[in-house]
């Protein structure tokens, strides 16, 4: 079974190579069009997939130190970094102190 790992893992790499090229927009794409480095990494199936992972694509690396800023996150927040959701929590405590304190004790 094991004689059968390397196989199995340069085709999971052959794979992912080859959706993530097709996935890619044509501007995104370095050095080479888009349908080269198909061929590239459906012919050269040991090299051609790590080629494209490391030169084929423009990446978007992390600013300096690996921080990310307010302005370099995108798309959805977790809830513990979201100021809007935290402040909500905020107001709700509030107010259920304002209740408590005006109405009957809950305990």
């Amino acid at each position: 079974m094991l004689r059968y790992l390397p196989f199995l893992l340069m085709l999971a790499l052959t794979i992912y190579a080859f959706i993530d090229c097709l996935n890619t927009p044509e501007e995104e794409v370095k050095h080479l069009p888009k349908v080269v480095w198909v061929l590239i990494i459906l012919i050269f199936t040991i090299v051609g997939p790590v080629v494209w992972l490391f030169a084929g694509k423009k990446r978007q690396g992390s600013p300096a130190g690996g921080a990310r800023g307010a302005a370099g996150r995108r798309g959805w927040v977790a809830p513990d970094d979201n100021p809007d959701f935290l402040r909500s929590l905020k107001d709700e405590d509030k107010k259920d102190d304002n209740k408590n304190r005006d109405g009957d004790d809950p305990t």
